[in-house]
């Protein structure tokens, strides 16, 4: 017998240690989950996005665009980026909006990244949900809505229903069946871009947008 055969006739021969048992997740987070109502994540989730320097503004369905259009002008922001055919987008494209140039994504990248790396102000794109536990943003890259339009305008805003709001990770996986698919990219976002040099000066905005305000959308005759 050759020295080839004679190891893997030792692997062959040897005894396969039984597996062990997966360890039961959905009975762990359970015990440890918080017992807390929908206000209460809010209330965590505000508190989480706010520590590190995300802006949070309660809005409802009547009238987050009239608070969307007043913080852009407050901030002297003059082009919105909006997804294509969204009906958030859709709901803007249908009123007024003086002085404020909304910009649709509609064309493959190629064809106006130079606009849009260097012309645009701001983005508005709908979280799927968000996570209180973390303070998370769970956003769902789609064609109407493309990653890029998180990732490179200097000023992100982002609308979130209250009513998405999940305690914690395994909560919201299991909510939103991600085991049945996943797109290329899901986002958790917790804050503006950030980083630091060797001594430790904090600077925003090097790898994506400065700045993060969130449209916290609450149900008609919610506390907002």
């Amino acid at each position: 017998m050759n020295a080839r055969n004679a190891i893997l006739a030792r692997l062959r021969g040897a005894t396969v240690a039984e597996q062990p048992a997966l360890p039961d997740v959905a009975a762990w987070f359970e015990q440890r989950r918080r017992s807390e109502n929908l206000s209460e994540r809010c209330t965590r989730l505000r508190q989480a996005l706010e520590a590190v320097h995300t802006q949070v503004f309660d809005v409802t369905q009547a009238n987050w665009a009239d608070v969307l259009l007043a913080l852009l002008a407050q901030k002297g922001l003059g082009q919105l980026l909006i997804g294509k055919d969204t009906p958030h987008g859709q709901q803007l494209l249908g009123r007024p909006t003086p002085g404020l140039q909304l910009m649709c994504y509609e064309q493959p990248i190629e064809q106006w990244q130079d606009l849009l790396f260097d012309g645009v102000a701001a983005s508005l794109t709908l979280a799927r949900s968000a996570i209180a536990e973390t303070g998370s943003l769970v956003l769902w890259p789609k064609p109407s809505e493309p990653r890029l339009m998180s990732l490179v305008p200097a000023v992100h805003i982002v609308l979130l229903d209250a009513s998405t709001i999940h305690a914690d990770l395994h909560a919201v996986m299991l909510a939103e069946q991600w085991a049945a698919g996943m797109p290329t990219n899901a986002l958790l976002i917790c804050g503006p871009s950030k980083t630091a040099d060797i001594q430790q000066t904090l600077a925003y905005g090097a790898h994506g947008p400065k700045e993060l305000l969130v449209l916290l959308r609450h149900a008609q005759g919610s506390q907002a």
